[in-house]
């Protein structure tokens, strides 16, 4: 019976130079790729305009090339179909699935302090960020439309409970890999412990939870491999390829690595970056072993 290729991503941001938790990733998908006799694609992901930066972006070849990896030409750069991620957020539009959002940080704050000041639990996603307020989910078409030609800035972001209903099924994932608390095989998604993400904003047609599933399926990509940082996020993916009819990937969550101080390495710790240690004279093998050595930590 005929099997389709495995393909497997490795899709970094350019805001910063790759460190040793990043090479990590690549790794673990290209071994899988390899062990599976598949591809590993390399994709850019630089839809964050004013934090994405070309340097980084040719630093990223350069280690990565320096290190042995190889990947399909060309590369997926975010940046250059914004039009398939404004698509995907029209079909969500179009079947009243998004609203626009214009509080601000500051307003969402306020309201999360006069809540809890009164004795009210308010929600927090995963990461510890409070829900949104959900102000303007029931506006009226007028009323959007005034505040659209205020020219505040906003954000488009998914009504959750509609979304979920929409939905109409119980989503789930299974990890060949493992969460932050070793949560492994068949998960429950559960995408409402995030509340109203943000899909897309005012003048970027995307946001990461978006424009991640529409790559992948564009790409065909089969296998997700990425931190357990993300494992959470995958219910929200789960949601969408839903929502959008999208196929659904395999999913394995690897460790992510941590530095001297037990934190996730950030790519303002220079110390692990590759461009450093290629400084130090550190060669290609040593840095693998290095990431290998530090997983197993």
């Amino acid at each position: 019976m005929f099997q389709a290729q495995r393909t497997f991503r490795f899709a970094p941001s350019p805001n910063g130079a790759l460190h040793l938790g990043h090479i990590y990733s690549a790794l673990c998908n290209h071994e899988m790729a390899k062990a599976s006799g598949g591809t590993m694609l390399l994709r850019i992901e630089d839809i964050d305009r004013e934090r994405c930066k070309p340097e980084f972006e040719r630093q990223i070849f350069e280690d990565l090339h320096w290190l042995g990896f190889a990947w399909p030409e060309p590369v997926r750069r975010q940046s250059e179909h914004l039009a398939d991620y404004s698509q995907a957020l029209q079909r969500l539009r179009e079947r009243g699935l998004v609203y626009p959002a214009f509080l601000t940080r500051r307003h969402i704050r306020e309201a999360v302090a006069r809540a809890e000041n009164a004795g009210h639990v308010w929600p927090r996603d995963p990461d510890g960020a409070p829900h949104y307020p959900g102000t303007e989910r029931n506006m009226s078409t007028d009323e959007i439309e005034q505040a659209f030609k205020s020219e505040k800035s906003f954000a488009w972001r998914l009504d959750m409970q509609k979304a979920l209903r929409t939905a109409g099924q119980s989503l789930s994932w299974n990890d060949t890999g493992a969460g932050p608390a070793l949560e492994t095989g068949l998960i429950a998604a559960e995408p409402d412990r995030w509340g109203d993400v943000i899909i897309a904003r005012k003048d970027t047609p995307t946001s990461y939870h978006l424009s991640v599933v529409v790559d992948d399926a564009l790409q065909n990509v089969t296998d997700v491999v990425r931190g357990h940082d993300l494992f959470h996020a995958t219910s929200v993916h789960r949601l969408l390829q839903v929502l959008l009819e999208l196929p659904q990937p395999a999913y394995h969550h690897h460790p992510v690595l941590a530095g001297k101080d037990g934190r996730k390495l950030a790519k303002s710790q220079g110390d692990t970056a590759i461009s450093a240690l290629r400084e130090r004279g550190t060669t290609p093998l040593e840095v693998i072993h290095l990431c290998e050595t530090t997983a197993r930590v």
